[in-house]
């Protein structure tokens, strides 16, 4: 059977009809693709910590093996990110660093905090008001030394880091208290060569954070009968007593001795160098910082047990072959426990009949430190040859 061939109309009108509908299909995968650039270009501008931010990049961060943790992380960062201390406030890396730059977790290098974001908060420790992401960070209830308070920790990482309170500056009002210890610090013009150049953006420019007012946050000032917010579970020391090289090496060892370096303390002269101090006029002596944790070596046993059997602590500015006044034998003590305690040591030490002279230690509050240059820390580490006058007595 013949069917009627259509008229040439209806010919036209099919081919214009698929011609249409083909241009249509173009049209709206156009639109897709602009919408979807435009959405991507108005995150990109979203700040961070807002509903609309998003994650910056797609790096995948993980967590390494206890074997790597290990040798990766320093005693102090380690006690810190796997078991939750709290690092001593004022004496830590980055209380007071104002460079542009990102923070990440020290253990996976997850993106943290950005520099626009910190702000002095007077506590000691690195504040921030927000994260560089919202979900960078997680959030825990954390109800250990008598307090109640919000733990914060890195998402991939699950590294301790510190709290957060909602006493920080407006508009968000949030303060995230940090470890120096849980991060590191990546500089503006370091970003791409390590990776992080998608973050540059939140980065630039000056901190837009106000610094906290006085008494303004739970950490310097609680409430009364309330114990403080932020409560740091180590301890740090400060002792003099000779050539800092050998006092470093052998305090280094100590179990519960975390963190220690080498540097300048007691005298006039503002940020001293080595040619300053060896000059014996500045008033500043060769002085080993050392944070520890109490609970695995009290300060008492780090006096009684450690410093004053390491040096001769009966000479007056001298140890061995070394004299001036940057040789002195000194405690820099910072609370006034450590004063009682120290007092209470070195009476002992003088009574015990050890030392054939009376102990001429000085005990003085402790003030600015000054870190000595590189190339003096750790110098025997470096240098298992070079010069001590250093040993434990019995």
């Amino acid at each position: 059977m013949r069917y009627p061939r259509p008229a040439r109309w209806t010919m036209n009108w099919l081919r214009a009809a698929r011609l249409f509908f083909a241009l249509l299909l173009v049209a709206s995968a156009a639109l897709v693709a602009c919408w979807r650039a435009g959405a991507a270009g108005e995150a990109s501008k979203a700040a961070p910590g807002s509903k609309e931010a998003v994650t910056m990049s797609d790096r995948t961060y993980r967590k390494p093996s206890e074997e790597a943790l290990r040798k990766q992380l320093t005693p102090l960062a380690y006690e810190v990110t796997q078991r939750d201390a709290t690092e001593p406030p004022f004496r830590n890396a980055f209380w007071n660093n104002h460079d542009a730059g990102l923070y990440v977790d020290v253990v996976t290098g997850e993106p943290l905090f950005s520099s626009r974001d910190k702000f002095d908060s007077g506590t000691g420790w690195p504040s921030f008001t927000r994260p560089v992401e919202p979900n960078r960070v997680v959030e825990r209830s954390d109800r250990t030394h008598g307090m109640v308070r919000t733990e914060v920790r890195s998402k991939a990482g699950d590294s301790h880091l510190g709290h957060v309170f909602e006493d920080g500056p407006t508009p968000r009002g949030l303060r995230y208290c940090i470890n120096s210890a849980s991060l590191r610090f990546i500089p503006l013009d370091r970003l791409e060569a390590e990776g992080y150049g998608a973050y540059r953006a939140q980065v630039e420019g000056r901190s837009h954070a106000p610094a906290a007012e006085d008494g303004a946050n739970a950490c310097a000032v609680p409430a009364s009968g309330e114990a403080p917010g932020c409560q740091t579970t180590l301890e740090t020391a400060i002792l003099a007593g000779g050539c800092f090289w050998g006092m470093e090496e052998l305090l280094r060892k100590i179990p519960g001795v975390l963190e220690t370096e080498v540097g300048y303390t007691g005298g006039r002269t503002k940020d001293p160098t080595y040619r300053d101090v060896k000059t014996g006029d500045t008033g500043h002596a060769e002085s080993v910082r050392i944070v520890f944790d109490p609970a695995k070596v009290s300060y008492a046993e780090l006096l009684e047990k450690w410093f004053f059997r390491m040096h001769d602590p009966t000479t007056r500015n001298r140890q061995g072959n070394d004299v001036g006044t940057q040789y002195r034998s000194a405690i820099f003590v910072t609370t006034p426990e450590q004063r009682r305690v120290a007092e209470e040591v070195k009476a002992r030490v003088d009574r015990s009949g050890k030392w054939r002279a009376p102990v001429v230690t000085e005990i003085v509050e402790a003030g600015p430190f000054t870190r000595a240059e590189e190339y003096h820390q750790k110098y025997l580490v470096k240098y298992p040859d070079g010069y001590t006058c250093h040993y434990m007595r019995d």
